[in-house]
């Protein structure tokens, strides 16, 4: 069994995702997102889905993701890997995203 410090062993250990506050003062919740058909390289990339809830909390209101963090020979190996990384990695992959996407231009 993983430590409840990573991001896979919250997970089994509690039966929902961790909730983290981002560095925009938003709650968000996390996903594992693994491709599901190889890249031309014949890897599977896995990614971090934040979803973004309301001031209530009691709805999602948007999401954030970040690029690929990891890739597997098969989805189970890059799931694995995404698993595996610790709940601050996790919360340090969430405030760059929140970052990229402040600085982006609005459309």
């Amino acid at each position: 069994m993983m430590d409840d410090a990573t991001l896979g062993g919250y997970l089994d250990r509690h039966e929902r995702p961790p909730a983290f506050e981002g560095s925009d003062g938003r709650a968000y919740s996390v996903a594992l997102y693994v491709d599901d058909a190889a890249g031309p390289d014949g890897r599977f990339g896995g990614a971090l889905l934040f979803v973004r809830w309301t001031a209530a909390g009691d709805h999602p209101e948007g999401h954030l993701e970040t690029d690929y963090l990891v890739y597997g020979a098969t989805p189970g190996e890059a799931e694995v890997a995404l698993r595996a990384l610790s709940l601050w990695d996790v919360k340090a992959q969430l405030d760059a995203v929140i970052e990229r996407h402040r600085a982006a231009p609005e459309w």
